[in-house]
């Protein structure tokens, strides 16, 4: 968490140990950064303000060769596992500080937990948002009870507006970055896995720019057990966590993508604290692509009833590329840590991961525009269980003989094995099929 304002001397003192870039610490000073005793006492104190979020077997192990245990941190009230951070950040605050006020200027989860546990405490609270913020981003930071202002156009003006306003009230202008506190209060998913799943053998979290989450938990764990072995997954399009820890200092992706699907899976705004943290501790950090993100996303939907973004189903992605093979056999929890993905983009993220297992396919043929060579082509399809989703006929623009159609239909089937079995019988039909790749 970086504390920005007049004020910033309130949180000094937890973050004068943070070491700078360029020096070297041991595992020992490492710890002297996040101890152990400080997430238990993070634990003890927001266990009142945050749910304690079920860690249960999945019905995806059978199919992935090993034991899965899902951490479910998107069932928290607003949806992402930062509110354990935040809520413990607030809490830590100063009487004072807490009747100013805080502000915050995003219109990430970290905002929204912000919003929430800011009101739920009795803390005035004002978001900044740009005006291109979606609707429902703003209707929410509204309910959980923050005072939402819009302005600029991008995210930076709204920054430098939130600035100006906590050095003109007072207010405590928080933003994202890694206190001790905030991966304290991060480091307590760790706490709970470890006594809601018995001898595990490795836990995968999202790793990313934001890897807090990642660095408090490992902490956590490793000092319970230095056997667990820790995973980060991040993203393939900006590996930023693997160039920061090549490097050995935080680094920034000129390619990171700022599409709303990624979220803070591609920030760049990581600090020393964690990335010393996790290069320590973490065992080892893997990268996937997209198309194993939306893939993550449909299996968890199909078979845990689901629904969460990029960053919730990125740590499963590893699995579903069989990017970490030494796994088979063994117990595995995965994070699912966030689920606050805009309802357009859940369409458009289902619709592509159908279509990317092969479950969706489009093909295109010619038949006779006679009475009865439509049915002929619908029986093929009701006898191989294809589900037709869309049909359409092509008769002006048609570049072959005349009085024919073209037909463009897309079909719904089980699986590959399905899809290749239904192209066969079409083209045994019509040899000039086209099928449309994916």
């Amino acid at each position: 968490m970086k504390i920005v304002s007049r004020n910033e001397e309130l949180l000094r003192g937890a973050l004068s140990c943070i070491p700078q870039p360029s020096s070297r610490t041991s595992l020992a000073s490492c710890n002297k950064l996040i101890r152990f005793e400080d997430i238990s006492a993070a634990a003890f104190k927001i266990q009142c303000g945050v749910q304690k979020t079920p860690c249960m077997y999945s019905r995806l192990s059978k199919q992935y060769g090993m034991d899965i245990y899902l951490k479910k941190e998107f069932l928290q009230y607003t949806g992402s596992v930062k509110e354990r951070g935040v809520l413990y950040l607030l809490m830590s605050l100063p009487q004072d500080q807490q009747r100013k006020g805080v502000i915050v200027a995003s219109d990430s989860n970290f905002s929204m937990a912000v919003a929430y546990h800011a009101s739920e405490l009795r803390i005035p609270v004002f978001v900044i948002m740009s005006t291109s913020t979606a609707p429902a981003r703003v209707r929410m930071c509204r309910e959980y009870g923050a005072m939402v202002i819009s302005y600029g156009t991008t995210a930076k003006d709204s920054q430098v507006h939130a600035r100006r306003l906590a050095q003109e009230n007072g207010y405590l202008y928080l933003e994202e970055e890694d206190s001790a506190l905030y991966l304290s209060g991060l480091g307590t998913v760790g706490l709970e896995m470890y006594e809601q799943v018995p001898k595990l053998d490795a836990v995968i979290f999202p790793a990313g720019g934001h890897c807090g989450l990642l660095a408090g938990s490992a902490a956590a764990l490793k000092h319970l057990n230095p056997h667990i072995s820790i995973i980060g997954v991040e993203s393939e399009s900006f590996p930023v966590l693997q160039q920061s820890l090549k490097a050995g200092h935080p680094t920034e992706d000129q390619a990171c993508n700022n599409h709303h699907f990624y979220g803070d899976v591609s920030g760049v705004c990581f600090g020393s604290n964690s990335l010393q943290l996790t290069g320590k501790l973490v065992d080892k950090v893997v990268a996937v692509r997209e198309e194993d993100i939306l893939i993550s996303m449909l299996r968890l939907l199909e078979y845990e009833r689901a629904t969460v973004d990029a960053e919730g189903a990125i740590g499963l992605a590893a699995l579903v590329a069989g990017k970490l093979p030494e796994l088979k056999g063994k117990r595995v929890a995965v994070v699912i840590c966030s689920g606050n993905l805009e309802l357009h983009l859940l369409q458009q993220c289902i619709a592509h991961a159908l279509t990317l297992d092969n479950r969706v396919c489009r093909f295109s043929l010619v038949i006779s525009d006679c009475p009865g060579d439509m049915s002929k082509l619908l029986e093929i399809l009701a006898r191989e269980e294809a589900r037709v989703l869309d049909i359409k006929q092509e008769r002006t623009f048609v570049t072959s003989e005349l009085f024919t159609v073209e037909v463009i239909c897309t079909v719904e089937t089980r699986d590959k094995i399905h899809t290749a079995q239904l192209r066969n019988a079409l083209l045994e039909r019509y040899p000039r099929t086209a099928w449309t790749e994916r």
